[in-house]
């Protein structure tokens, strides 16, 4: 009797990984090895940058913060702190976008935290 040995398993799993390597450059996107092989990085690549994203965002946010409120005399800091005193509870996101798109609305909360500060 002859041995198993899963030809069309095999198949399935190195056309599934040659169809996901699609793309890649030379032979990564067509010897099965080498495509399992950059898949394997790719994936601790994405996985690690879902993560690194949200640091990235957040530091963009605070840099338009920043550069909003210093315009109008204050730094991030003292901004954020007059914020705090004042109750008023926005993320950096939000904060971000209304310095960018909304000047007139950002400059009533830059006025909002140098009452808080004030106090």
């Amino acid at each position: 009797m002859p041995r198993t040995k899963g030809g069309i398993k095999t198949r399935k799993r190195h056309k599934k990984v040659l169809k996901a390597a699609k793309g890649f450059i030379g032979g990564r996107s067509r010897l099965y090895r080498q495509a399992k092989e950059t898949l394997d990085r790719a994936g601790v690549f994405a996985y690690r940058d879902r993560r690194v994203k949200k640091r990235t965002f957040r530091r963009l946010w605070i840099l338009r913060i920043n550069a909003a409120t210093r315009s109008m005399g204050l730094t991030y800091s003292q901004f954020m702190n007059g914020l705090k005193k004042a109750n008023v509870e926005l993320d950096r996101k939000v904060m971000a976008d209304l310095a960018v798109n909304d000047s007139k609305s950002f400059s009533e909360l830059v006025e909002t935290a140098k009452k808080g500060l004030a106090a």
